[in-house]
Order: C-alpha cells, then sequence, then structure tokens
C-alpha cells in the first residue's frame, strides 16, 4: 500500500505571513496525523521561508508517525538532520533561493559528494531518498550512491496529464521498473493532486509513498483538512494497478 506523507510547509507559510503562532503548526502536524496522515514532510530552507529549523526540531519528539525531512544537503542541513534523526531524510538539488524544488539530481556528476553524504546518514540509520527524473542512468547512479529509495519529481506527470493521461505516466511507469530493478524504493512528489493521484498510484508500480503538500492544503481550503486528508487517502488504497 502507498502512504500518504503530509508536506507542512504551506502552514508554516500561512503562519510566518503574520508573525505569532497561528496556525501552531506543531498542532497541525498532530491533527494530520489524527486524519489519517502515515507521515509528515517538511523542508526547511536556508531563509526559513516556511520550515523553520527550529520547527524541525520541536516536531521530532511529538510526531508518531514517519518524518521525512527533505532538502539541500548543505552543512548546516545535515548537522540539522543527524541531530533530529527522521525516520527518512530526502535529498533536493535546490539551489539557495529557489521558490520550490524544479529539478532532480544529476546523480553521475554528484556521485561523490551524495555517496558522502548518504553514508553520513546511514551510519545514523536514516533512510535516504534521492529526489529524482525518470532518467534511467540517473536511477540507476542513484542506487550506486547507497541511496535506499529515490523519489520521483512528478511535476511533468501533473502538467501533461489532462491531455493525455497515458503519455504523461509512462516514463513514471518505466522509472519505477528501473528503481525496482535497481534495488531502490520508490517515492513521488511535487504537484500531485486529487486530479491525477489516483492514476498515478495505479499504474506506477511499487510506489511507497506519495509526499503531498501546495494541493493538499488548497484542497483544505474548500473541503476542511481531516476531509482533504481522507480524500487523498481514498486515491491511494487501491491494490489494483493497470
Amino acid at each position: 500500500m502507498t502512504k500518504l506523507s503530509v508536506n507542512i510547509n504551506k502552514i508554516a507559510t500561512l503562519r510566518n505571513a503574520r508573525g505569532g503562532n497561528m496556525p501552531n503548526l506543531l498542532a497541525t502536524a498532530l491533527d494530520c496525523e489524527r486524519f489519517g496522515a502515515e507521515g509528515i514532510t517538511v523542508h526547511p530552507r536556508p531563509d526559513e521561508r516556511h520550515v523553520r529549523y527550529r520547527d524541525v526540531l520541536d516536531l521530532k519528539p511529538v510526531l508518531n508517525t514517519e518524518f521525512n525531512i527533505e532538502g539541500y544537503p548543505s552543512a548546516d542541513f545535515i548537522a540539522l538532520v543527524k541531530k533530529v534523526r527522521p525516520a527518512q531524510v530526502t535529498l533536493v538539488p535546490d539551489p539557495p533561493g529557489v521558490l520550490t524544488s524544479n529539478a532532480g539530481w544529476d546523480t553521475i556528476k554528484n556521485m561523490d559528494f551524495l555517496t558522502e553524504v548518504i553514508n553520513g546518514f546511514k551510519a545514523l540509520e536514516i533512510r535516504t531518498s534521492v529526489f529524482i527524473e525518470t532518467d534511467e542512468k540517473m536511477i540507476r547512479h542513484a542506487a550506486l550512491t547507497g541511496a535506499d529509495r529515490v523519489e520521483l519529481y512528478t511535476e511533468s506527470y501533473a502538467r501533461e496529464y489532462t491531455a493525455n493521461p497515458v503519455a504523461a505516466v509512462r516514463p513514471f511507469r518505466e522509472a519505477a521498473l528501473v528503481a525496482h530493478d535497481s534495488g531502490l524504493g520508490l517515492n513521488a512528489g511535487h504537484d500531485l493532486s486529487l486530479v491525477n493521484l489516483k492514476y498515478f498510484q495505479q499504474n506506477v508500480p511499487y510506489l511507497l509513498e506519495v509526499s503531498i503538500g501546495h494541493a493538499l492544503i488548497c484542497d483544505a481550503l474548500y473541503y476542511g483538512l481531516e476531509n482533504t486528508i481522507q480524500m487523498y487517502l481514498r486515491q491511494i488504497k487501491n491494490p489494483e494497478h493497470a
């Protein structure tokens, strides 16, 4: 069964817009778990424009589900992850100041760097995932870094889904087979939504986890947070694949 990890960055963005602690990030994370989320994802960035490093430290002792920390492996980020020891760290090649994640790793050019970083996390028994596109070479080289999983960057799927869902999902299905053949677990995220999630889950085999934030929080404005999380869970709790 595919698990749903809720990315709470947008909750932190709303809080930071006015200062103070409304909405309360920790309380919202616990509510997400209570409403059915099977993991909580955060992506602290250097400018702390949404989730802050302090938030990450405060979240770890109160969460009951898997904690996934995403980010670029700078020295500060590495130190934070090693201190917190989440269930999973997802390495993302974000340059400083980027608005949102917009590319996967070049695992060939960054092989030595990623291997060193991943070895450090694995020594602390932190599961490692590498944010990546559907290129077969990049996936196979991700396996050579020692990573446990890859997270497929799904923006292109979401963009092309409405016009041609079969064509949109094809490279992701093929990438999933390559990842499985390479001994890698499979996650996915970025622009997955109530519109396109079910089809993706049904057509991409071996999918262990989806991480969803922006679309889910947008939907929650209309449907409510509890109902929205349940709606997303219903999209992925289907064991049948096309």
